[in-house]
């Protein structure tokens, strides 16, 4: 019984709704439809702002700051401090919906997501810090090499190069450099390959995360409602077309 009577309720309600939906009328759905759609834009500017806010944490703590913009001296710290803020960027951007404009080949490009980013400062300090160790570990191996020590020979000749070009310590001329003239004594293809493999690779360094293209959120709801009144538009306009036509080949 409770089976039958439930179906009759359901029935009823949308028995309702067809009969509320029959009595607006199409211009009063258009007007419905303007601002939701401005509602709808608000929405998604604000969820864009948020990622934008978070992103920005992101970067200084890349750059080694805080969040109110102390400087951080602790590697460590400032791992934890990246660590934290992408993880609360990559949550935010997971479960709302973020659209996004970036550059590509001189053209914007919609994508839904925060864009590629890189922490340009983060690879610099481990790929520096792996230099450094490189070159300690080579000065102190420099007497066991028949050819005396190659990486101090190999600084004398890059040094002038890099400050000429402006290359930093961990910029691919520079590295290129380096590696070229270790590689030219035959006796340093292990050295050579410690000194590469200890830098870290740039991709580690490089983020793009991607935002669904709907989410349970106001900017979704607010989307789905747009569509769902579009369609209704749509719908009545096609039906009334499609009487006038006949109408005109009747007569």
């Amino acid at each position: 019984m409770g089976g039958v009577f439930g179906n009759k309720e359901h029935q009823e309600e949308k028995r309702r709704f067809s009969q509320l939906l029959k009595q607006i009328k199409t211009w009063q759905l258009l007007l419905a439809l303007i601002p939701l759609l401005f509602l709808t834009a608000t929405f998604l500017r604000f969820d864009h702002l948020k990622m934008d806010e978070l992103k920005t944490k992101v970067l200084q703590a890349d750059q080694g700051k805080t969040t109110d913009g102390k400087e951080v001296t602790s590697q460590d710290e400032i791992d934890n401090n990246l660590k934290q803020t992408i993880s609360d960027l990559k949550k935010y951007t997971d479960s709302h919906i973020i659209v996004n404009f970036i550059e590509k080949n001189g053209q914007n490009t919609l994508v839904f997501g925060t864009g590629p980013f890189y922490l340009e400062n983060q690879y610099n300090r481990k790929a520096t810090t792996a230099l450094a160790e490189a070159e300690k570990k080579l000065k102190e191996t420099g007497d066991s090499n028949p050819n005396g020590n190659v990486f101090a020979k190999a600084m004398e000749s890059c040094k002038p190069q890099a400050i000429a070009n402006g290359w930093a310590w961990n910029s691919p001329g520079y590295l290129n450099c380096m590696t070229s003239i270790i590689n030219s004594y035959p006796t340093t293809d292990q050295i050579t390959t410690s000194l590469t493999a200890k830098i870290p690779p740039t991709s580690l360094y490089r983020y793009d995360f991607s935002s669904p293209v709907w989410a349970p959120d106001l900017a979704g709801f607010s989307i789905l409602l747009c569509i769902f009144l579009t369609l209704i538009i749509i719908g009545r306009f096609l039906i009334f077309l499609a009487i006038r036509i006949a109408i005109i080949f009747l007569k």
